[in-house]
């Protein structure tokens, strides 16, 4: 009788583990979604750098949406970046700038928006007009390395 019991414990104790690791996995991978209401606005870039589909895009480092898809746009040969914005955050002025940034110094790229002062409000289908492309590392490095060159010169 006890084998029993300490048997039933044991099964119930795994599903609850393998429920957890299950909720766990979903979580990471965000296969759950943002849920609720979205609204897309596009922005161009020269570079995107690692930028990812899926990337958060967030304001003063709350995320307010991710990035849908990136695309060339096949006259200018530049990058362009749907963000699907969270609905809740409707009242972003039509003047606001985004740039793609990183979280630390070698972490993932996200897009940070920085809201303007327009009276007017980005809408579905708006296109953010001011952007940052992703700064380089290795071209930054570069840049150093050559400015120290011509230092030693004079």
């Amino acid at each position: 009788m006890q084998r029993t019991s300490t048997e039933i414990w044991v099964g119930i104790f795994i599903l609850l583990g393998l429920a957890a690791l299950t909720m766990l996995a979903v979580q990471v991978s965000n296969a759950g979604g943002g849920g609720g209401n979205t609204f897309r606005v596009t922005a161009h870039f020269s570079n995107v750098g690692g930028l990812n589909e899926k990337a958060p895009v967030m304001i003063g480092g709350v995320r307010v949406g991710r990035v849908g898809d990136i695309t060339i746009d096949r006259e200018s040969y530049e990058a362009v970046v749907g963000m699907d914005i969270d609905a809740r955050y409707d009242n972003l002025p039509a003047d606001t700038s985004a740039a793609i940034l990183t979280a630390g110094l070698l972490g993932a790229q996200f897009i940070g928006l920085l809201p303007g002062a327009d009276d007017f409000y980005l809408e579905e289908g708006d296109r953010v007009e001011i952007t940052q492309s992703a700064i380089q590392l290795e071209s930054l490095i570069s840049q150093f390395m050559f400015s120290q060159g011509e230092g030693k010169e004079q």
